[in-house]
């Protein structure tokens, strides 16, 4: 209990493990893709309006005069490089700016300007390097070429001022190199800005995709109900569109009556079939709950075509409705709701008198509801209903469609009595904390959960392959086929015969033995085959 509690409420993103994370990311892929998609065109809407910049350099060198030996132009050498690295002040001066402004006849001011002006010394060089930046190249590339005119002329007036009446400067700076014109601007930069758009918009949608996550409590894949309960899924069903305005059963034993495009639906109820098989081979359960948290999650639907789907083996299957409150197997399979289980209960008829064959197969027999009584859950809890059941499960597997068992406790009072219990989750739909109260009803008293069925599964979102590859790997008769294959007469004898063989479905072998033998989870049925009265889950 205080696990699974620590799981519920402390669900946090940092604890998911890689394959957790990618699953979210393929599941909110749609947001982290428009969130990027705003985020680099935002980018490069900023990139637009952004003023754009040029720029342009030139460079001039500092000279010595009087270099007649080897040692006096070592000694102008050094001389140059000290007096480099003062001139450096000097070109950002307003004195040279001014200058500057005055030889191109510029409008800005010499504080202005000499922003935009940098001078820098490479080491040990007599080298000056002058960057000029301007909204146009023209003049980036004017203002870099007349700074270091301007700047050797500054030079000079200062050394000159500095000499003997009648002697030149030792020193003076020499234009080097003429700026080229720019042809691209240095800012801002359009691979540099969209690469900046495209990494925010990834780790803002990364993580608007993990808030949803956290946020959203419902349950989406079968790997979250094993990661926080510990439970088996034994059964993944797809969403079947033929089931969006009414409960029906869509699994059969006659070939003619398949709908286009039920494989996934089908082989997904065969595998749920087989793995019921699994689940305890030494004592198989014959009397099996099947209920919900919430209404209109399925667990009617599910119970109707897994009967349908076992019948289909050739294995003889009761349908009991003990939801005494609001009945609807007896609409699912089409058969006469007037007696039932509250008749047998109360004596007015007995068991071969209100059990119903379904047409399409005699393997399968409903047990309707009956007349709705007072008191449902006194009847339910009754020994005469305990000993209804274990009477039926003596002729056939008993599969009971339940009531929810979060609104009522009429489903909780049967799981005493039941072999095991199959908790039906719709995708999308039941939240973690409503499926862990479900199951704390259970627990409370002493129930057996056999595991989950996870129904309404989309079949074309992450995880969802192994449907799309039912739907495509059909049967060679799909009604889809303009010649479907017809078979050849034979005798009626034969052909009642080849009937009887045709009516047990091949079974699939199981997606994952070991998912039923996980050790971890409170709700794990018991091993000795006992039922869930006598077998208390651990604390």
């Amino acid at each position: 209990m205080e696990r699974t509690t620590q799981l519920l409420q402390d669900d946090k993103p940092q604890g998911m493990s890689g394959n957790d994370l990618l699953s979210v990311v393929r599941s909110r892929w749609l947001g982290i893709l428009i969130i990027t998609v705003l985020m680099v065109g935002g980018s490069l809407g900023w990139y637009i309006l952004q003023p754009k910049v040029y720029s342009a350099e030139s460079s001039g060198i500092v000279v010595t005069a009087g270099a007649e030996n080897l040692g006096m132009s070592l000694a102008g050498d050094n001389l140059a490089k000290s007096k480099a690295k003062g001139y450096q002040s000097v070109g950002e001066s307003i004195l040279v700016a001014e200058s500057v402004i005055r030889t191109l006849g510029l409008k800005e001011s010499a504080p202005d300007i000499t922003r935009s002006i940098s001078v820098s010394v490479p080491l040990d060089s007599v080298e000056i390097r002058v960057s000029a930046r301007s909204s146009d190249p023209q003049t980036a590339q004017n203002v870099a070429d007349a700074w270091v005119t301007a700047l050797a002329l500054q030079v000079y007036e200062l050394d000159k001022g500095n000499s003997s009446p009648g002697t030149e400067p030792v020193t003076k700076i020499v234009p080097l190199a003429k700026a080229s014109l720019p042809s691209a601007p240095v800012s801002p930069l359009l691979t540099a800005t969209l690469g900046i758009g495209l990494a925010a918009g990834l780790l803002i949608g990364l993580g608007y995709a993990l808030a949803r996550n956290h946020l959203d409590r419902r349950i989406r894949a079968a790997s979250e109900i094993e990661r926080l309960f510990g439970l088996a899924v034994v059964g993944t069903l797809p969403l079947d569109k033929r089931l969006n305005e009414k409960s029906s059963v869509l699994e059969n034993t006659a070939e003619h009556n398949r709908v286009p495009g039920g494989h996934a639906m089908a082989e997904a109820l065969r595998e749920l079939r087989t793995n019921l098989d699994f689940i305890d081979v030494d004592n198989p359960p014959r009397i099996l709950l099947i209920t919900s948290s919430l209404p209109s999650e399925g667990k009617s639907t599910v119970t109707s075509n897994l009967a349908a789907t076992i019948a289909a083996a050739g294995r003889d299957v009761i349908v009991v409705d003990a939801d005494l409150r609001r009945p609807t197997v007896h609409q699912v399979f089409g058969v006469l709701p007037d007696v039932g289980v509250t008749d047998i209960l109360s004596g007015r008829a007995a068991i071969d008198d209100v059990l119903q064959e379904w047409g399409p197969n005699p393997h399968l027999r409903i047990l309707t509801a009956g007349r709705i009584p007072p008191n449902p859950s006194e009847l339910l809890g009754s020994r005469a209903m305990e000993h209804l059941l274990n009477e039926l499960s003596q002729r056939a597997i008993v599969l009971i469609d339940a009531p929810p068992l979060l609104p009522v406790t009429d489903a909780a009072v049967l799981s005493r009595v039941a072999d095991g219990t199959l908790v039906v989750a719709r995708a999308r739909k039941t939240t973690r904390d409503t499926l862990y109260r479900a199951l704390g009803n259970l627990s409370r008293v002493r129930g057996r959960v056999l595991g989950v069925i996870l129904n309404c599964v989309a079949t074309n979102g992450p995880g969802d392959v192994n449907y799309g590859y039912y739907g495509a790997y059909g049967s060679v008769t799909d009604p889809q086929d303009p010649n479907p294959l017809v078979p050849v007469a034979t005798p009626v004898s034969a052909a009642a015969g080849a009937s009887k063989e045709h009516s047990v479905s091949p079974l699939p072998e199981p997606r994952e033995a070991t998912t039923f033998l996980d050790p971890a989870s409170r709700w794990r049925a018991p091993q000795d085959g006992s039922r869930g009265r006598r077998s208390a889950p651990p604390n």
